[in-house]
């Protein structure tokens, strides 16, 4: 009688195990969309579109532009008639009693969009004030990221900057993307080819590279769009292949 009742009791506690495991929750999907430059109403909306809600809230983080309160303005100034609520975190701050915390402001969001700038200086003060570790957590949890310029070079493992005097040169990035990047691929002279030579000396590992008017959405670190606002602006993946540069130009959807 008491092996039977044992019996019984294993295979409760297995059916419940199995239930339980039946209704967890999935994973959400980790989703980054970049684009080279050029912030623009367009690539704002698509970054609505792909959080999935009706009316989500979406930070933009000027911290590359130092808070410049023209890059606030045209922030605001693009985000109306659009269908989402419209936030900004502001890094050059004092504090004061009843003020949220950064983690507190980015995990509330929906989507969270991050200007352009110096990418070295923007790092160097998330670091500082932990604001990296919030945006792993954020993106950990599904939360949209995007960004263009320094906003898009942040989420890679490294690329070529303009932060520092003289010449662009390699800055390590966050390394929630497992490639190096180039944004404005096409728009600056000298990218293009700073690029390419440093993928193809191991400067840099292979990596994505965006024109201005064009982006591309990763999901779950690997590419399932790319897209642009017209037939000139392109994506392209560059590696190198046998001691030579490979460079491919991605299919690419136009934006209506």
């Amino acid at each position: 009688m008491k092996h039977a009742v044992l019996i019984l009791i294993i295979g409760l506690f297995f059916a419940l195990s199995a239930s339980g495991q039946n209704n967890a929750k999935p994973e959400p999907d980790k989703t980054i969309f970049v684009y080279g430059g050029n912030f623009n109403p367009p690539f704002i909306g698509y970054v609505a579109s792909l959080t999935k809600k009706t009316n989500p809230k979406i930070c933009f983080i000027p911290t590359a532009s130092a808070d410049d309160p023209y890059m606030i303005n045209a922030w605001y100034e693009m985000s109306a008639g659009q269908a989402f609520t419209p936030f900004v975190l502001r890094t050059f701050i004092n504090s004061y009693p009843g003020q949220a915390s950064f983690e507190e402001t980015l995990l509330d969001m929906d989507a969270i969009i991050v200007g352009g700038g110096s990418t070295l200086n923007m790092l160097a003060i998330w670091r500082a004030q932990g604001i990296d570790t919030v945006l792993k957590k954020a993106y950990d949890r599904g939360i949209v990221l995007a960004g263009g310029s320094a906003g898009s070079l942040c989420w890679f493992t490294g690329g070529y900057s303009d932060s520092r005097p003289k010449e662009l040169t390699i800055i390590k990035g966050l390394g929630f993307l497992n490639f190096s990047h180039s944004p404005h691929y096409h728009g600056e002279p000298g990218r293009r080819e700073l690029y390419q030579n440093a993928i193809l000396s191991g400067k840099l590992q292979p990596g994505y590279a965006c024109d201005d008017l064009a982006g591309l959405l990763f999901i779950n670190g690997e590419v399932k769009k790319s897209v642009s606002l017209n037939n000139e602006n392109k994506n392209y993946f560059v590696s190198a292949v046998d001691g030579q540069i490979k460079e491919e130009a991605l299919p690419t959807e136009i934006m209506k």
